[in-house]
């Protein structure tokens, strides 16, 4: 089965839980938006919301390229809570994986994103933020392709 999610153009939801530490999971919902265009550039956009909790939403904005046939990218990341980020990502026969770190942080935060395919129209999703060497939140959820 080939990657319908990132390597192909759509719009998908998510519902979850997000962690973060010594506090209670909450529930998490949000949409992407993947699009392609020339020379094999990616834009891939993001927003969550938090329904059950007072807290502001996350906003994510990828761009990265990914030429035909490879399995290995490189990625930018705005991100309203870390700011300006870098990346890089693996296609893997059923998983796409992602690791990014903030630039010029005092904190030295970084975190990963798991995409693991179920089918075409299906990921299970789980992420985790990292400050130095200890995870501060996770995500968990699953991504559905809107038709």
């Amino acid at each position: 089965m080939t990657h319908s999610f990132l390597l192909e153009a759509g719009r998908w939801t998510l519902t979850g839980t997000w962690i973060e530490r010594n506090q209670m999971p909450t529930t998490v919902k949000g949409k992407t938006i993947v699009a392609w265009g020339q020379n094999n550039w990616f834009t891939m956009v993001t927003k969550l919301i938090f329904p059950d909790a007072d807290r502001p939403e996350i906003s994510y904005q990828y761009k990265g390229r990914l030429d035909s046939g490879e399995r290995q990218y490189t990625y930018v990341l705005q991100q309203s809570i870390l700011g300006r980020v870098e990346g890089e990502g693996w296609v893997g026969l059923e998983s796409i994986i992602q690791r990014y770190w903030v630039l010029g942080d005092r904190q030295r935060r970084s975190g990963f994103e798991t995409f693991y395919q179920v089918d075409a129209d299906q990921y299970q999703y789980s992420a985790g933020i990292l400050a130095g060497h200890y995870l501060t939140s996770t995500i968990e959820g699953t991504l559905r392709r809107q038709t």
